[in-house]
């Protein structure tokens, strides 16, 4: 598998007190998975997206590591990015190397070399997904017949819900 790691400055969120030249030499150097190693000043950027895209195709690579901010900030916006490349959107993993550590530390360096070797083994052992769609049945069992058990059976109910209730089917 051929790993490339991308690294973000965040402006300065990330690079006041994290090495992020240091975090890129030594993932490199540490890890024989990773092929590709680079940092940008912002990586959620249309700039920083393009370049991962490019370095995505240029370099061949088959999954991606992110060391930047939290996942739930910006893990849609890498995926695309992988999709766009061609690449399966769920061989990516994200280093929150921001709350974690640049935001904790006076010196999250370690930490954050630690982080992203981490999240490259873990992409190395990833593989390809596809969503699927599954019918969904609107129907819940409560367990609990006292008045609590009973209200929130007949607020189900009314919502639609398909309800069993003390081995009892209740429909609207």
């Amino acid at each position: 598998m051929r790993i490339g790691v991308f690294v973000c400055h965040c402006g300065r969120n990330i690079s006041s007190t994290v090495d992020v030249s240091r975090v890129v030499r030594e993932v490199s150097e540490r890890s024989r998975k990773v092929v590709f190693s680079t940092d940008y000043k912002y990586l959620c950027s249309d700039p920083g997206q393009k370049l991962i895209e490019e370095k995505i195709k240029e370099e061949n690579l088959d999954a991606v590591v992110i060391a930047a901010c939290s996942p739930s900030m910006h893990e849609e916006t890498f995926r695309r990015v992988l999709k766009r490349a061609g690449i399966n959107e769920y061989l990516l993993e994200i280093a929150n190397i921001r709350e974690q550590c640049s935001w904790v530390h006076e010196d999250g360096t370690e930490k954050a070399i630690a982080l992203t070797l981490a999240a490259v083994e873990k992409v190395s052992r990833n593989e390809k997904l596809k969503p699927i769609k599954i019918g969904v049945k609107r129907k819940c069992l409560v367990i609990g017949g006292g008045i609590a058990g009973i209200t929130a059976s007949l607020d189900l109910a009314n919502s639609g819900f398909e309800v069993i209730f003390n081995g009892i089917s209740i429909k609207k």
